[in-house]
């Protein structure tokens, strides 16, 4: 897994060179992954430290050198901002698979925003659905709970609040998928 890490940083890194707008939108979309993955942001420096000092052994070519650290260097910083601008209370609630803590990070969303909390975290062009990503990892218990949260009626002095449509809306596919993936959350 380590040597396939490495072989995906070097490759980033000449990408990065050749088609920037599309590495960009590639490197924040495994930044909202990384979220999902609890995946702590002070390790990237080191990291890219410890990545370039290892390039520093293999060359003696200065203007490589630099190359590969400021092109690794653009990598880290674009998977950090994406990891803190996604890792949502709902996303951190989903990692820890407990539905006490989801509910609690529901909970200060305003009605008409819950439903958006729980089915989409978007960074840039890049959006990623807690409650696919819940049922992906086996967060089956955020899952279940993200499902009522969605399901139950709400409303103030103005308006009703039913997430059923945004369910169906952002995630078309949603029953195939409990089927497929977390048939115990159907009678949910």
């Amino acid at each position: 897994r380590l040597y396939w890490i490495a072989d995906k940083v070097v490759e980033m890194t000449v990408e990065m060179y050749r088609e920037p707008r599309r590495m960009v939108e590639d490197i924040s979309a495994l930044g909202l992954r990384h979220v999902g993955y609890a995946i702590p942001t002070e390790l990237f420096a080191p990291f890219v430290s410890g990545a370039v000092e290892v390039v520093r052994t293999m060359t003696t070519d200065e203007q490589a050198e630099e190359a590969f650290r400021w092109s690794l260097t653009l990598v880290s910083k674009i998977l950090v901002r994406t990891i803190l601008e996604g890792s949502t209370l709902v996303m951190k609630a989903i990692n820890t698979n407990t539905a006490v803590s989801l509910r609690k990070a529901v909970a200060i969303a305003p009605r008409a925003k819950r439903a958006t909390e729980l089915l989409s975290i978007t960074v840039g062009t890049q959006s990623i659905s807690p409650l696919y990503w819940s049922i992906e990892s086996g967060s089956l218990n955020c899952a279940q709970a993200i499902l009522e949260d969605l399901l139950v009626i709400r409303a103030d002095r103005e308006t009703y609040y039913y997430g059923c449509t945004e369910l169906f809306t952002r995630h078309p596919d949603v029953i195939q998928r409990l089927f497929a993936d977390a048939s115990n959350l159907i009678p949910t």
